[in-house]
């Protein structure tokens, strides 16, 4: 009798992934982790482990020239910088940009605030706002007291250095009986008027006139009474004051020309204002008076490593200030300082140095979390606190973007800001996202590198500034234009950039199965969405290669809401619940599949929270 065997059932074997943690533009599609996408775009974090679609910004106004920055004032309308001109703006509001200063660079700006007023740098003048003008520091800086208890014919104790903004000094002389002549401690005095003031019995200063009281001869820096002013109404207090000024060519272009900067002070304090980016002293910096960026004494200066490596920016790491150079310095190039005070006064002494790759854009300094991170030709570095005293180097935070980003022409002009825990890196239209709150962890490290973060990738962002103003982000463009950032993810309205639509996608790695070299049959696809008023998706597939379309989905997922009511995607279903579509698919005897999600309309949310697969694996694959 025949007996027949029915061969056994090819079991089915199934994948999900229920989580998504942003790109992987590094590794090849077949080696990226199901998690992460080798080719996505226009999606961002929802919520830890879910992306959606970004939203977009609308134009709020054009300017001429391009937007350099903006620099917030606390509550007080900030300061706009357009091409060469300073407009105070209300972003918050809907007055029109008022303008308030017309000479600065056409080039990026920064800006500290102390002591109630803003301070900028733009590598042409340090400028100060005081809410309402702006002027440069050098008109309003501080007139420096050099010395003290001076006889006339000299001598007496250094109080103050002199400012480098400011040609003008006082000296304090305790007068004598008969003295006449009074030495100033320097000669070939400016043209400037020298002023001359001597106590009085009722202890006020009363001026005097130059050609009837004194003279003064500008070339040795003597000045002489026509009566000799006696000795002081108040035993042991100086009774003549002089201010003159003495201008040394290039003391005020040493501060003016600064570009970047940071608060720091003693004990880590934030009252001093540290500048560097000099072209001309690439690797130096300056520190200011206490309180008063308006004081930079002549010897309150330091000199980071090799002359010819330029000091990129600034950190602050616990109670350490950090100057990151560029990368012609491979020794040093991270310089650690503290702030202390030796004889009463400060000193910023280096305690340590670190190495790595060096910073090579002074607009992509910010703070991640707890982190400073920075951008340099091997990608987004950062510096932790146990770098500090450790003898690790710098470390890599954006393995999964560096496979574009470290491709990137003019990295130099890089722009970056930091908006909920979101790390935005703008350069060359695109935006590159590192995620704060999604640490892929001791798992997921790289070399040189304690942890990654997930990462995303924005496209159709033309940034030559960002920043955030009141818990909203913005951006200007080259062209003068504004922009604000959407900040509702409900709203329909809020997914377009300007009017055009977002194009989103989520493309899968390559999937090859338990054995790569099977032959793989693909037959169910299944994705849940989060449901929104009008959304949509398009499904392709890439078998040997070759992308295909599968089907388009634009009602499934949608639900009715009659105050979002648009009637060209009208839908009965009042479930606002997560939504699950499916597709049966026919792909046959390939070794590795790829898939690719889509949404590319405009004011279209698109969530994607989870994708699922059914494949067979049957006999060796041929080819």
């Amino acid at each position: 009798m025949a007996t027949f065997k029915v061969p056994s059932q090819v079991s089915r074997s199934v994948l999900t992934v229920d989580t998504l943690l942003g790109v992987d533009m590094t590794n090849d599609p077949s080696n990226v982790d199901k998690s992460q996408s080798p080719n996505g775009q226009n999606l961002i974090r929802d919520v830890p482990g879910k992306v959606r679609k970004c939203m977009g910004y609308e134009k709020l106004f054009t300017l001429e020239g391009a937007i350099h920055g903006y620099h917030g004032y606390g509550e007080k309308p900030g300061l706009l910088h357009a091409g060469t001109k300073l407009y105070r703006v209300d972003l918050a509001g809907e007055d029109e940009p008022e303008l308030v200063y017309s000479d600065a660079a056409d080039r990026p700006s920064r800006s500290w605030q102390l002591a109630e007023r803003l301070f900028l740098a733009d590598g042409k003048a340090l400028l100060v706002y005081d809410g309402k003008t702006v002027k440069k520091a050098s008109e309003v800086a501080k007139i420096p007291l050099f010395t003290i208890a001076k006889a006339p014919a000299g001598g007496g104790k250094q109080y103050e250095q002199l400012n480098l903004l400011q040609p003008k000094f006082q000296e304090m002389f305790l007068g004598t009986e008969d003295a006449k002549e009074y030495h100033l401690s320097f000669s070939g005095l400016d043209s400037t008027a020298v002023v001359v003031e001597v106590l009085s019995a009722q202890g006020d200063w009363v001026k005097k006139s130059e050609g009837n009281d004194f003279s003064v001869n500008r070339q040795t820096g003597v000045v002489t009474f026509t009566t000799a002013p006696g000795p002081s109404p108040v035993s042991g207090q100086d009774n003549v004051r002089i201010t003159a000024a003495r201008t040394v060519a290039g003391y005020a272009d040493r501060i003016n020309k600064c570009d970047i900067g940071i608060l720091f002070g003693v004990n880590g304090a934030a009252d001093r204002l540290f500048l560097s980016g000099n072209p001309d002293y690439p690797s130096y910096d300056w520190y200011s008076g206490q309180n008063d960026p308006t004081y930079w004494p002549d010897t309150g200066y330091s000199t980071l490593g090799s002359g010819g490596s330029a000091v990129m920016g600034y950190s602050i790491i616990n109670n350490y200030l950090a100057a990151h150079k560029d990368e012609r310095d491979t020794d040093r190039n991270v310089v650690i300082r503290r702030g202390d005070l030796v004889d009463n006064q400060p000193a910023f002494p280096i305690t340590n140095t670190l190495q790595g790759p060096g910073a090579v854009a002074k607009g992509s300094f910010c703070y991640l979390c707890t982190e400073p991170v920075f951008l340099t030709a091997l990608g987004i570095y950062a510096i932790t606190p146990s770098d500090i005293s450790g003898e690790r180097y710098s470390q890599d935070r954006s393995y999964y973007v560096n496979g574009a980003l470290t491709r990137e022409s003019g990295l130099a002009g890089a722009v970056a800001a930091v908006f909920r825990d979101l790390y935005w890196l703008c350069v060359n239209g695109h935006a590159y996202i590192l995620d704060g709150l999604q640490s892929l962890g001791q798992e997921r490290s790289e070399p040189y590198s304690t942890r990654q973060y997930a990462c995303f990738y924005r496209t159709n962002l033309p940034a030559s500034a960002i920043w955030v103003e009141n818990d909203r982000l913005f951006f200007g463009d080259s062209t003068g234009a504004v922009y604000r950032f959407y900040d509702d993810p409900q709203a329909q309205e809020s997914y377009n950039d300007d009017g055009q639509p977002i194009h989103a996608v989520w493309e899968t790695p390559d999937f090859s199965g338990k054995l790569f070299y099977k032959n793989k049959t693909f037959r169910y696809l299944a994705l849940q969405l989060t449901p929104a008023v009008a959304t949509s998706v398009k499904l392709y597939a890439q078998k040997r290669g070759i992308w295909g379309f599968l089907r388009e989905e634009t009602r499934k997922a949608r639900y009715f809401s009659y105050a979002s009511l648009i009637y060209s995607k009208f839908t009965y279903s009042n479930d606002q619940t997560t939504k699950t579509l499916h597709t049966k698919l026919r792909i046959k005897r390939v070794d590795k599949a790829r898939f690719r999600f889509e949404n590319d309309q405009r004011n279209e949310p698109f969530g994607l929270m989870a994708y699922a697969l059914e494949y067979v694996e049957n006999g060796n694959y041929k080819g």
